[in-house]
């Protein structure tokens, strides 16, 4: 599963009277995207014209290549008035920071540019430092990333998507999948080991993150807030929702396999650990 990436989705409408191909094509989080229905072609034509303005309410509020919402907060400090969806994104983040003991921390920002441009920051980092009272405001010098969570964010986004336009059988594929109904079985890969294992999503969602897979500066482009090593080469969590599954997979892959083990959330359901030589332990 290649991870934030593209977005890939196939959707189709059971029992229709109608049954042809739909075919979208735009951009979404900085990528060329596609989505693709089959079934009654009104529904199909009626789900894909109001695409667009959903894909651009998520990029208008977590966005890092265009002016967001996010972008704004970063430049100045302060969001006075953030979106519901922005407000429930970072309702979020900071649950599974603590659940985490803040290894999910969307402040790392600084650090994940200051590696890519290969230079030391001095810029504070720490999701305790940010204040959410009413507004958003953060200190000098900060700055916040939600490539962690925004793409499991939109892949429940268009599922939820859908279903208002009554499809019942859907995978959706923003680097993190979402399923609606199923079953998808889909394989799980590591970079250097290849495909380990299968899993099959109804209803539910995975996300899978290998640190190692993408660099940034030399680095795995996945950072802890104290710059520890990441544990795992892959890490890949089945949950309820692609919000919360990719938020884990991002976080896990800095914390023990005993500590994983005690993770205790409603909407977890399972977490694979793949270690450097291609070890597998589901737990």
């Amino acid at each position: 599963m290649n991870r934030r990436h593209f977005l890939a989705l196939s959707a189709a409408a059971l029992a229709t009277p109608a049954r042809a191909q739909t075919t979208w094509r735009g951009r979404a989080f900085g990528a060329d995207c596609a989505l693709t229905l089959a079934g009654d072609v009104r529904r199909a034509e009626a789900a894909l014209a109001s695409l667009p303005a959903l894909i651009e309410a998520i990029e208008a509020d977590f966005s890092l290549h265009r002016p967001s919402a996010l972008t704004s907060l970063n430049a100045t400090g302060r969001l006075a008035d953030p979106s519901p969806a922005f407000r429930a994104l970072t309702d979020l983040a900071d649950a599974v920071h603590h659940l985490t003991d803040g290894a999910f921390d969307p402040s790392v920002q600084p650090l994940w540019q200051a590696a890519a441009e290969g230079r030391p920051t001095a810029a504070p980092i720490g999701w305790h430092r940010v204040r959410r009272d009413g507004g958003i405001a953060l200190e000098p010098g900060m700055a916040l990333t939600f490539n962690g969570i925004a793409q499991g964010f939109g892949a429940d986004t268009v599922r939820a998507h859908l279903a208002a336009h009554g499809f019942d059988h859907a995978l959706i594929d923003m680097g993190e999948m979402a399923a609606l109904g199923g079953p998808f079985r889909l394989g799980l890969s590591d970079p250097a080991h290849g495909q380990l294992a299968t899993r099959t999503l109804t209803g539910t969602a995975i996300a899978t993150s290998s640190p190692m897979a993408t660099l940034a500066g030399g680095q795995p482009h996945i950072l802890h807030p104290q710059g520890l090593p990441p544990l795992w080469s892959t890490v890949s969590v089945e949950a309820t929702s692609a919000t919360l599954a990719d938020a884990l997979s991002t976080a896990l892959v800095f914390l023990p396999a005993d500590r994983i083990a005690r993770l205790r959330h409603p909407g977890l359901i399972r977490v694979t650990l793949i270690d450097p030589d291609g070890n597998l332990t589901t737990t």
